[in-house]
Order: structure tokens, then C-alpha cells, then sequence
């Protein structure tokens, strides 16, 4: 299996803690104040995200980055 990149990795975190909070992307973008599109992005992988974007979902998804990070998406 090949080991995936680092945005592919944090869209599918996103991807997981947005899904299990039924949340949409569209309505998961509007409440952070961020463009459905590049949330998309982001979330498909296309994008390289900022720490401060990352740190954004995490509070519109209600976790912390420890918990944003504590997932075997980020276990080497």
C-alpha cells in the first residue's frame, strides 16, 4: 500500500469528523466562514492548508488539534 501525502491525509481526517457530525461541507464551510470550494479542496487533498485553516475546521468541527491530529491517518 502507498503511504498517503499529508493532504490527502488531513482532507480524509476532515472528511471523517465532518461526516460523523452529519455536517455537509457546504454547511461545515459557511459556519468557519470559509469558500465551499476551497473547503472542497482541501478536503479532496488539492489544497495545502495553513495551520491557521486547519486550526479553523477543528474548532467548526469542535476538536482540538491534539484531538484533529490523534488519528492513525498521522501514525508513521
Amino acid at each position: 500500500m502507498t503511504q498517503l501525502d499529508i493532504k490527502m491525509r488531513v482532507g480524509l481526517r476532515i472528511k471523517e469528523l465532518r461526516t460523523a457530525l452529519g455536517y455537509s461541507q457546504e454547511t461545515l464551510a459557511f459556519s468557519i466562514e470559509m469558500s465551499r470550494t476551497y473547503f472542497a479542496e482541501v478536503e479532496t487533498g488539492k489544497r495545502n492548508i495553513s495551520i491557521e485553516n486547519i486550526d479553523r475546521i477543528a474548532q467548526g468541527l469542535g476538536v482540538s488539534l491534539k484531538e484533529f491530529f490523534n488519528s492513525d491517518l498521522f501514525v508513521k
